[in-house]
C-alpha cells in the first residue's frame, strides 16, 4: 500500500499549500479507506462466489459488456503507468546512490543506462508464476518502503536558511496549474485498490470464516502504515525545504550522505517489488486473452515473450520520459481517481442501492464528486508539466 509516491508529496504540498494539502492528505486518506472497504465486502457479496479481480466485480455491477468496458482499460493503464513510473523511480535512485557513493568519479553516467540495470532486475522476478511467488518479494517490499518513509522525514534538522513557503509559480495561472498537478500527485500515491482482490484472492475462505475478516485487519494495518509514512514525510518535508523541495524529497536529501545513500537502495529494493505487484494481473490479462481469444498455447515460451516484451516496453518508455512529477501527476489524476476514489462507491450504489438521501448514499455521491473533479483537473496539470519539463529535456541523456 505504501506506494513510491509517497516521495512526491512534499513537493505536492509545496503546490497545494498549508491548509490544501493537509485537508487533501486527509480528505484522500480518508475516501480511500472507505472505497477499500467497500471492495473487500463486495468480494463475496453473492453466496458461493468470489469476484477475485477488478473487471469481475465491474461486471457483476454493470454488466457483462459494460463493466469490462468501464474496468478493464483504467485498470490495465494504472497498472502500466506504475510500471512505468517505478522504471524511472528505480533508475534515479540508483543514480542518486552512485553519485552519493561515488563522488569523486568525475564521469556523469546518463540516468538511461541506470534505468536499464533496474529493469534487469524484471527480466528475470517477472518469471515467478502468481503472487503467491512473490510473497517474500513482497514483504522485503513492504519492510523497504517503511524505511526509506522514516529516513526521508526523520534526517531533517530543521528548516533550511531562508525557507519560503509561498507558491512556487510567479503567475496566478502558474500556481493554479500546480495546485491541480499536485492533485494528481496525491492520488498516485493511493493506488493499492487495482490489486486489492486479487490479493484477496489468494486468501482461504469458508461460509464461517469469510475472507472478508482478515483481509479488513491487514487493511487496516496498512492504512496505518501509510498514514505513519505518508503525513510525517509531506509535513515535514515540505517544512525543511519549502517550495525548493524536489518532486522526489530523496533527491533533495545531501547528509548523511551513508544513510541517504541506504534510503536510495531501500527505494530500489521496494520498487522492484512494487512493479512485480503491478506487473503480476498485466500478466494475467495478456496471456489470458493470448489463450483464450487468439488461441495461443499455455506454455513457457509464450510466458517468457509476453513478459519480457513488457518489460521491455516499460523500460523504453521510462527511458524516452524519465518525468516522475508530471507522469506521477497526469497518471494520478486520469486513471488512479476513477479505480481508487469513486469507481468503488459506483458499484456500491448500483450493487447495493442504498435509500436515497440515506447516509450511505450521501458519502457515495461525495466520493463521486471529489473522484471526478480530481479526475477532470489533475491531468490538465500534470500534462503541462510533462510539456514544461520536455522543452528542456534532451532525450536519451
Amino acid at each position: 500500500m505504501v506506494g513510491a509516491g509517497v516521495l512526491s508529496l512534499p513537493h505536492a504540498m509545496a503546490d497545494l499549500g498549508w491548509g490544501p494539502g493537509v485537508v487533501v492528505l486527509i480528505l484522500s486518506w480518508v475516501i480511500t479507506l472507505y472505497t477499500l472497504w467497500q471492495m473487500v465486502e463486495m468480494h463475496e457479496m453473492v453466496p458461493g462466489k468470489r469476484f477475485d479481480r477488478y473487471h469481475e466485480l465491474g461486471q457483476h455491477a454493470f454488466g457483462e459488456k459494460l463493466g469490462l468496458y468501464i474496468v478493464v482499460p483504467q485498470q490495465f493503464i494504472v497498472e502500466v503507468s506504475v510500471c512505468i513510473v517505478y522504471m524511472i523511480t528505480g533508475g534515479k535512485s540508483l543514480k542518486k546512490f552512485h553519485d552519493l557513493v561515488c563522488n569523486d568519479d568525475k564521469k556523469d553516467i546518463k540516468l538511461t543506462f541506470f534505468i536499464m540495470i533496474f529493469a534487469s532486475a524484471h527480466f528475470v522476478l517477472s518469471h515467478l508464476p502468481n503472487f503467491d511467488s512473490i510473497a517474500n518479494v513482497s514483504l522485503t517490499a513492504a519492510i523497504m518502503s517503511l524505511s526509506y518513509s522514516t529516513i526521508a522525514w526523520s534526517v531533517h534538522r530543521g528548516a533550511q536558511p531562508n525557507v519560503q513557503y509561498g507558491y512556487r509559480a510567479k503567475t496566478t495561472a502558474g500556481t493554479v496549474f500546480n495546485f491541480f498537478s499536485a492533485l494528481g500527485d496525491v492520488a498516485f500515491a493511493y493506488a493499492g485498490h487495482n490489486v486489492i482482490l486479487e490479493i484477496q484472492a489468494t486468501m482461504p475462505s469458508t461460509p464461517e470464516r469469510p475472507s472478508k475478516g482478515p483481509m479488513w485487519k491487514g487493511v487496516v494495518v496498512a492504512y496505518i502504515a501509510v498514514a505513519l509514512c505518508y503525513f510525517p514525510v509531506a509535513l515535514i518535508g515540505y517544512w525543511t525545504y519549502g517550495n525548493s523541495v524536489q518532486d522526489n524529497i530523496l533527491i533533495s536529501l545531501e547528509k548523511p550522505v551513508w544513510l541517504i545513500a541506504m534510503a536510495n537502495i531501500f527505494v530500489v529494493i521496494h520498487v522492484i517489488g512494487g512493479y512485480q505487484m503491478y506487473a503480476m494481473p498485466v500478466f494475467d490479462m495478456i496471456e489470458s486473452v493470448l489463450v483464450k481469444k487468439l488461441n495461443f498455447k499455455p506454455t513457457r515460451l509464450l510466458r517468457f515473450f509476453v513478459r519480457n516484451i513488457y518489460v521491455a516496453s516499460t523500460m523504453f518508455v521510462g527511458i524516452t520520459f524519465p518525468f516522475f512529477g508530471g507522469l506521477l501527476a497526469f497518471f494520478g489524476g486520469f486513471f488512479f481517481a476513477p479505480t481508487s476514489y469513486f469507481l468503488p462507491c459506483v458499484m456500491w450504489l448500483a450493487i447495493h442501492k442504498p435509500r436515497k438521501f440515506s447516509l450511505s448514499w450521501w458519502t457515495n455521491w461525495i466520493c463521486i464528486v471529489f473522484g471526478i473533479l480530481l479526475m477532470v483537473v489533475s491531468p490538465i496539470g500534470g500534462l503541462r508539466q510533462i510539456i514544461l519539463q520536455a522543452k528542456t529535456y534532451k532525450f536519451y541523456s
